[in-house]
């Protein structure tokens, strides 16, 4: 509370709260002492009676203050009821463009099953051309690679049943690459290698690191003592492996095909632990739709394999079993398997599936199935397709303990999640 006395010597003066003589506009007559108690707004319940009492020129502008607040309030008033409706339609709007969203959703996805129920109907071509090699042609040649079957190290007998799922993550680097997790290691790193040469690997601790915008900030980075060729690479157990193109190798100047050169570098160490020349002459690109890879390495539940091609047969895939502690080849098999518009492929409990597609790329489908064991029927083996994407697959990475793929499409990292069924049951 504030309190302002005029005393009545002072006549029609009294002491305003700015230490002014103020003259009161109605007199002094019967005034002894003028009490006002005020609260925090004082001033302004006492403006109209001091009005008169200041400069004509600070009384016209505080007119004009008054008139330019009133304005611009009944302008707001006027705007807030001209808003409303407005606000209130672009909502009702905003839902009628959801549920017919939804409803849109809704129908395209009712059309994709439909369209995978007609394209699983369609017989899937034969992965082997009968004619010169049943007749033993001119096609024939003679191998020098053992078709034996394999037998298993583990108690896996799943195979692929469909693609249950697939997250588009982010796009990282050029058209080409390769990203993966190691499925033996207890940590949640993500390894990116962009490019189909080059010699600087990315490190992130953690996928969503990975995910984030400023991705390229958190990530640590590898130096190579040797360029990698291709995106035929794979973490496994906390190393890397990758093909190395010497020079005269393929691709490189004179056509070595002896001289492809398998690199085993150490992550943790940063050194180079083994290395072997991989036992193939005449290496040629496996898949038809990318023409950088040389060799494609692959990891599953029975260790490390090698997915590559050969001038021998020009038309099909090879597969070999690799010792991941000294490089060396078990086991080849020369597979049924085309190369023609063939784009990646990857390995589940010893059996290779190939993806193809068409150019330009259109929707990618496991179309051929090899199993080196022998449990994996063609009755049983099933040919799925991929969602719809942005191009064709780079690189597939089969992730056994989390039974997903890494793929690098076209710049993008996806995940797919795969559904299983075990080799015995219809699928």
């Amino acid at each position: 509370m504030i309190w302002l006395t005029a005393s009545n010597p002072l006549g029609s003066q009294w002491l305003a709260p700015w230490g002014h003589l103020v003259p009161m506009p109605w007199g002094s007559e019967g005034l002894s002492e003028i009490q006002l108690r005020l609260c925090t707004c004082s001033f302004v319940c006492l403006f109209p009676l001091l009005l008169p009492t200041l400069h004509p020129l600070s009384q016209e502008r505080l007119a004009q203050c008054q008139d330019q607040s009133s304005r611009h309030a009944a302008e707001l008033r006027d705007f807030k009821n001209k808003m409303l409706p407005l606000l209130e339609a672009a909502e009702k709007e905003r839902e009628t463009l959801r549920s017919e969203a939804d409803s849109i959703a809704g129908r395209v996805d009712r059309l994709e099953r439909e369209v995978d129920y007609l394209e699983t109907q369609n017989p899937v071509p034969p992965c082997i051309e009968v004619d010169e090699k049943a007749a033993g042609g001119p096609g024939t040649k003679a191998k020098g690679r053992r078709n034996e079957k394999y037998d298993l190290v583990t108690e896996c007998s799943h195979t692929i049943s469909q693609v249950k799922s697939m997250k588009i993550l982010k796009r990282f680097g050029s058209s080409a690459g390769m990203w993966t997790k190691d499925p033996l290691g207890p940590s949640e790193k993500i390894f990116v290698l962009d490019g189909t040469q080059n010699d600087t690997a990315y490190v992130f601790p953690r996928l969503r690191d990975f995910t984030l915008s400023t991705a390229a900030r958190k990530a640590s980075r590898v130096r190579l003592p040797f360029p990698w060729v291709g995106t035929g690479q794979l973490v496994y157990g906390g190393f890397l492996y990758y093909a190395r193109r010497p020079p005269g190798g393929p691709g490189g100047g004179e056509d070595r095909g002896d001289m492809l050169q398998l690199i085993k570098f150490h992550l943790a160490n940063r050194t180079v632990v083994d290395s072997s020349v991989f036992p193939a002459e005449g290496l040629i690109p496996p898949y038809g739709l990318s023409k950088d890879t040389y060799i494609d390495l692959a990891a599953d539940e029975e260790g490390l394999w090698a997915v590559y091609a050969t001038q021998d047969d020009d038309r099909h895939l090879c597969l070999a079993k690799l010792d991941p502690q000294t490089l060396d080849t078990e086991q080849q098999w020369d597979t049924t398997c085309p190369r023609e518009n063939a784009e990646a492929a990857f390995v589940i409990c010893g059996a290779l599936y190939v993806v193809y597609n068409t150019r330009p790329a259109s929707r990618a489908r496991v179309q051929c199935s090899f199993d080196a064991s022998g449990a994996l029927t063609p009755e049983q083996a099933a040919h799925p397709y991929f969602p719809r994407r942005y191009g064709a697959h780079a690189s597939l990475r089969y992730n056994p303990r989390e039974r997903q793929l890494y793929a690098w499409d076209d710049g993008y990292q996806i995940v797919y999640k795969l559904d299983m069924k075990r080799k015995e049951e219809e699928v």
